[in-house]
């Protein structure tokens, strides 16, 4: 079985070839082939760590679709002094699926 670990913006996940992932915004359109950096790259009972080794590596996604995720509502409240806030927001995602690790 092979997986990796990719950074994916602020965070890391892992994927297989197959997998679908949400990820940050990324900039493609969809359809568009995208590559991402490989932190860990386990296949069977190798585990490839060295970055010389994972500079050779391609971890390689296709865009699904643009996506939005959930809402969030941001309160503020101040007691006594009349003070309120309410501010919403919601964060702009991609969906990719796993396409090759090489």
């Amino acid at each position: 079985m092979v997986y990796a670990i990719v950074r994916a913006g602020a965070r890391q996940e892992k994927v297989e070839v197959g997998t679908v992932v949400v990820l940050d915004r990324q900039q493609a359109n969809v359809g568009d082939t995208i590559s991402l950096a490989p932190v860990l790259v386990v296949d069977g009972d190798k585990v490839t760590s060295d970055a010389k080794a994972l500079a050779k590596v391609k971890v390689e996604a296709e865009v699904v679709r643009e996506e939005r995720g959930p809402k969030i509502v941001i309160q503020k409240f101040k007691n006594k002094t009349g003070y309120k806030k309410r501010q919403g927001h919601r964060q702009d995602l991609t969906r990719v699926k796993i396409t090759k690790i090489a």
